[in-house]
């Protein structure tokens, strides 16, 4: 990448708008956009005060055509967005007009940004940290208000705060170690070694609360893929239809209607949720259907939660008590639908098998209400029965809480120590196994020199997350999946 140019492209989503604003970063940005732009005042960009409009016409410099009636934001250097020069051109807000604007831009001297590059100045001129970085794409891309909320704090650096605390402490941590190193026989100020555990003790508890946030956090960003599993016929993709509040799926009383997985998004109390509904799952010939069962099975695999279907108004079939097996691996939520029906499903023998867990270890042993847990005394998932009717509409509040449950218990819901992203958890897991080989090193009284290479491959870890240590590579690959103009 090429940071003396001056970059230009088009920071308003394609298609009809109001408004739509072309954005250029670098050194001659006021001098390209002065050649197409007249102000209606004759006031010239360059002398303009930093942080002001100018309203007038962009022009096309050979035809003296006038293009568009625009508004043009000054920025000037250090105080900006990517602390270079800019300027956005504020015009209408369709495709052509903008489109025309970008070329004439891009004629006089400017070059088309790529991905994310305008964050990326942003980042290599210090304004940023990488961390902050990285939220500014989740701030684009928050599904929820929640989402949004802790993308807003890691931008304002509420994880980089703690993850520059960890690394003073780390670096504190190896000059008592090279001390020892290079020192060994003077009379200097050093940790003993049982003082290097504690320290190295506290480091280890903070990475590994910051990794176990990491499943609220990335659910925030990502959502919770949540897979909709049942037998054909059981009210699958009424309850989809249900829960989005509009009809998405088809319904009919032809089993197999649904024959490949249909995935969307829904905000159940705050916690964006991709919701898959799948294929209803059965022994099949048809080969459309089969395909469609194994990839309903899949979705199942890959969860992080299943709704489990059951008919309320049926007897257990051997297929839903495979289903019940199966979803004792996952986090699991067994909805009974069809409630408004009559009752006909024994749901208290089964459950119980879940784990080779014997039913007296369970409570209630049998499904009395809606909504009870059935909750093993040992460290096995448990499955809440919720009893709804998807016709009716009945029961889906006392469900989304369960869904929310499952992702806010133990989780730091609120708080602003929240790991989001994926390539930060792998950061923090190898700074925590260097972080082990210390402290497991003090115990065995190695080397000095030994110590201060855990601590070293520690720092860069965490060096990593906030683009201290992080390769090119690594960064090109993370500005790459903004959108261009951002």
């Amino acid at each position: 990448m090429q940071t003396e140019d001056t970059i230009a492209a088009i920071s308003t989503a394609p298609g009809h708008s109001g408004i739509g604003i072309i954005r250029l970063s670098g050194r001659d940005a006021f001098e390209i956009v002065e050649k197409i732009f007249l102000s209606t005042r004759q006031k010239k960009i360059r002398k303009t005060p930093s942080h002001r409009m100018l309203y007038g016409h962009i022009i096309d410099p050979v035809t003296r055509e006038t293009i568009d009636e625009v508004l043009v934001s000054v920025m000037k250097a250090p105080n900006t967005y990517t602390r270079e020069d800019i300027v956005e051109i504020n015009s209408h807000g369709g495709p052509v007009p903008l489109r025309r604007i970008l070329d004439l831009v891009l004629n006089g001297g400017a070059r088309l940004a790529e991905p994310g590059e305008f964050t990326q100045r942003a980042f290599l001129n210090g304004r940023l940290d990488l961390a902050q970085a990285e939220a500014v794409i989740d701030i684009i891309n928050a599904l929820t208000e929640q989402s949004r909320k802790t993308a807003v704090a890691q931008l304002k650096g509420a994880l980089s705060k703690n993850i520059q605390l960890i690394r003073e402490e780390l670096i504190e941590l190896a000059a008592f170690v090279e001390a020892y190193i290079d020192f060994p026989d003077e009379d200097i100020e050093t940790l003993s070694l049982n003082d290097m555990k504690k320290r190295a003790l506290n480091i280890q508890q903070t990475l590994q609360k910051l990794i176990e946030s990491s499943r609220y956090g990335m659910i925030l960003r990502e959502g919770l893929k949540t897979a909709i599993i049942g037998r054909p016929n059981v009210g699958k993709s009424s309850l989809l239809n249900a829960l989005l509040e509009h009809d998405r799926a088809i319904v009919t009383e032809v089993p197999g209607t649904t024959r490949d997985v249909i995935e969307e998004y829904l905000n159940i109390n705050g916690i964006p949720v991709r919701i898959m509904d799948t294929a209803g799952i059965r022994d099949v010939k048809d080969i459309a259907e089969k395909e469609g069962v194994k990839r309903s099975l899949k979705a199942m695999e890959d969860a992080d939660l299943v709704l489990l279907v059951l008919d309320g108004s049926e007897a257990l079939h051997e297929t839903d008590k495979e289903l019940i097996e199966k979803a004792g691996t996952k986090h699991a939520i067994i909805v009974i639908n069809k409630s408004d029906l009559p009752q006909k499903i024994d749901i208290g023998s089964v459950i119980p098998a879940k784990a080779g867990i014997q039913k007296k270890e369970w409570i209630p042993p049998a499904y009395d209400l809606p909504g009870q847990a059935c909750q093993a005394r040992n460290d096995a998932e448990e499955f809440y029965i919720v009893s709804i009717s998807a016709k009716k509409e009945s029961g889906l509040d006392e469900l989304k809480d369960r869904i929310a449950g499952t992702v806010l218990s133990g989780s730091t819901e609120g708080g602003t120590e929240i790991v989001t992203s994926k390539r930060h958890v792998q950061a923090l897991e190898k700074a925590l196994v260097s972080m082990d080989s210390f402290i497991k090193a003090v115990d065995e009284n190695t080397s000095p020199e030994f110590l201060s290479v855990d601590l070293r491959d520690a720092l860069d870890a965490i060096g990593d997350i906030i683009g201290i240590t992080t390769p090119d590579d690594i960064l090109n690959k993370i500005f790459s999946s903004f959108c261009i103009g951002k």
